[in-house]
């Protein structure tokens, strides 16, 4: 039972501070994910506090983790455990039972796992924290009492701190089809499944059905076509980014013309105009002006209304930007910003900045572009 014990001390352990990690690293792309369950259980009061609960699960997590390995208060730990995964349990089953959110975001991007393969995990992590509940005059402190405190209080600035900057700014490690190096177009494109077809026919004389997985030579003169199935050999991939489409106004489709375009363009991205910071748009509108001056396509990407559109170009003094349409949900998970910028050319993302971080002409000139 010992070495059960702290087997599994150090597997939840590891487990909780990367889970927790993970999600801090992209604390705007996790509270997105709580505001889908909380539409999903009908609480939509809780949306308005989806980024510091994200922030708080993600904390709560990674100082778990710690405290578990390092043995501190372990009564209080291991029932905090306990309560969280039995909670995490029901939420992941009924969400995989009745098919209500498709991917938990247990690990955000990095590795995205369907409800029931979630499940699963928090069922292996139930057994384990069981097992440690058994075993847990073995899991004695790692260090003495002052040290403890003093990695306590380190662990907690932080973990604190972790998830505030990549609010502030964008994820450190990005794991988005999105991110800066991959190739937009590309990242649309799926492998197909392999198919194998299967005739039925039927003997003209005997009236016997045989099923052939071709098509017998001259198959008509002695069989009657009665049906066909498909059977999957091998299955395809699918692509890592769906629904993505850019349109004017009027509807027309831009998607090639701007995520191909094989110069250096920019797109400006505003899920929802209004939610969108203001403040920021003096610079985004000298940024769009200089562009203009040397032939740079600058355009603003957009879920929002004509009518919020033309709106909200009133009250930022933006009426010379091109704005289009693109699906909200795309554009939330294209960058963790809103606005926030992202450079192309020939659709591979070069470069992309939060709104804390709105660059200056000059300096993505300078970095960026080739003379």
């Amino acid at each position: 039972m010992r070495t059960l014990a702290i087997i599994s001390r150090i597997f939840v352990g590891l487990l909780f501070i990367f889970s927790g990690f993970i999600k801090a690293n992209d604390t705007l792309g996790f509270s997105y994910k709580l505001v889908e369950y909380f539409e999903v259980f009908g609480t939509h009061f809780l949306v308005p506090i989806a980024t510091p609960l994200a922030m708080f699960i993600c904390i709560f997590e990674i100082v778990l983790g710690f405290t578990l390995l390092m043995g501190s208060k372990i009564k209080l730990t291991l029932w905090l455990l306990l309560l969280m995964i039995v909670f995490f349990t029901f939420l992941t089953f009924y969400s995989a039972y009745y098919n209500k959110v498709t991917s938990c975001g247990c690990f955000g991007d990095a590795i995205p796992l369907t409800p029931w393969q979630s499940f699963a995990k928090d069922l292996i992590l139930l057994v384990f924290i069981i097992i440690l509940f058994i075993g847990k005059d073995h899991l004695n402190p790692l260090f003495g009492e002052r040290f403890e405190k003093a990695m306590l209080v380190l662990v907690v600035i932080a973990s604190v701190a972790f998830p505030i900057y990549t609010y502030s700014y964008l994820p450190v490690i990005d794991f988005r089809p999105y991110a800066i190096g991959k190739n937009i177009p590309e990242q649309t494109k799926g492998i197909p499944d392999e198919l194998k077809y299967f005739y039925i026919l039927k003997d003209k004389k005997s009236g016997e059905q045989k099923e052939f997985d071709k098509w017998p030579d001259k198959w008509d003169e002695v069989y009657d076509y009665v049906d066909s199935r498909t059977e999957v050999t091998k299955k395809g991939v699918e692509p890592k980014i769906k629904d993505f489409s850019i349109s004017n106004a009027d509807g027309a489709d831009y998607t090639q013309d701007i995520i191909e375009n094989p110069d250096y363009n920019f797109l400006l991205i505003c899920y929802d105009l209004s939610q969108a910071d203001e403040d920021v748009f003096g610079a985004v509108n000298d940024f769009a002006a200089l562009c203009k001056q040397e032939n740079i396509s600058f355009v603003v990407l957009t879920a929002s209304t004509k009518e919020d559109i033309e709106k909200f170009k009133q009250e930022t003094n933006s009426s010379q930007l091109e704005f289009y349409n693109s699906d909200g949900t795309v554009l939330k998970t294209m960058i963790r910003s809103n606005p926030g910028l992202m450079l192309l050319k020939a659709g591979y993302v070069l470069d992309m900045w939060h709104k804390n971080s709105f660059p200056s002409y000059n300096d993505v000139k300078s970095k960026h572009f080739k003379k």
